[in-house]
């Protein structure tokens, strides 16, 4: 007898990319399963004209697939883990992390505005006008380019594009990620090396939640897990967590493995304007990943992280 599991995934091109993507290994893995996905929309998809600080970070596009999982209407949930809080609903689990793509920002120039010399964020126009809804990015963005003016940019990765397109903006970045999963990895003037923008936490890889005791998909997943991508996902939700921090507060933090056992850690936070940037990094055992986002938090919040974060966190 087959058995049969429901993906719940958001309609976006990417995160039905992403929800295929996950179909595809898992069929490859259980020939004998059926499989097939459910488009649920999350309250980020319908507010997409709404600015992100306006209507809050923390689950807008997670919390609908949740509740389905919760329900039991849907087996398992595919997120790009950037999106999904760093405290679960009871009984869910990220029960996978696949192997994490390219993590960096990526910088989109309009036609007429790129040129051979245009590969770094300090190559902008003067007063160039760079759209992003992100607050961590426009805050490095204004701590390195405080004359760039910043322009709100929502939809999706296709809408964004064609908004540059139609002339509204001299640049955008987003998530190379998503460019290269889409087939626009032509469009990348230029990725945005780490020590002009650090990513948001998770970027680049995806994140399947299950419900915490269901075995029969817990065992279908299990072999999508990338361990170094998820101690170095652990060490960056860890910092973010204990920061206090959600998806559009200007936290960034980046994890990457150092020889054969040990995890570099660098993460930031910064003022809304830009005027103020702390930034560390450390290193410490992979299998002490946790550990090592709790100690760079308090490292930071010892610099004054703790007062450029209030009354930010949302």
């Amino acid at each position: 007898m087959r058995e049969h599991f429901i993906i719940g995934s958001r309609g976006s091109k990417l995160a039905l990319w992403q929800s295929e993507w996950v179909k595809a290994r898992l069929t490859e893995l259980h020939p004998r399963t059926e499989i097939r996905i459910e488009i649920i929309k999350t309250s980020g998809d319908v507010m997409q004209n709404v600015p992100l600080a306006v209507i809050g970070g923390k689950g807008v596009f997670t919390k609908e697939l949740e509740e389905a999982l919760l329900a039991e209407e849907i087996d398992l949930a595919v997120h790009s883990l950037k999106d999904l809080p760093t405290t679960l609903p009871d009984n869910l689990s990220i029960t996978a992390v696949t192997e994490r793509e390219d993590a960096r920002d990526a910088l989109i120039f309009r036609e007429g505005v790129a040129s051979s010399q245009n590969n770094s964020l300090r190559d902008l126009p003067q007063n160039a006008v760079v759209g992003t809804s992100s607050l961590r990015r426009q805050a490095q963005l204004k701590h390195l380019r405080p004359d760039v003016r910043i322009k709100d940019l929502r939809g999706n990765v296709d809408t964004r594009l064609r908004k540059l397109d139609e002339g509204g903006y001299d640049a955008i970045i987003l998530a190379s990620a998503g460019l290269r999963r889409l087939g626009f990895e032509r469009r990348i003037n230029a990725s945005i090396p780490h020590a002009e923008m650090l990513p948001a936490v998770g970027q680049g890889a995806l994140g399947i939640e299950t419900r915490a005791n269901d075995a029969r998909t817990l065992s279908l997943v299990a072999l999508l897990e990338h361990a170094p991508t998820r101690a170095a996902c652990t060490a960056e939700r860890a910092l973010l967590y204990a920061l206090g921090g959600g998806c559009q507060v200007p936290i960034a933090a980046h994890a990457v493995m150092s020889g054969g056992s040990t995890l570099r850690l660098e993460a930031l936070v910064a003022a809304l304007d830009g005027g103020r940037l702390i930034r560390d990094s450390l290193e410490d055992d992979i299998g002490h990943a946790a550990r090592a986002g709790e100690t760079l938090a308090t490292r930071l919040r010892e610099r004054g992280a703790a007062e450029l974060l209030e009354g930010l966190v949302v």
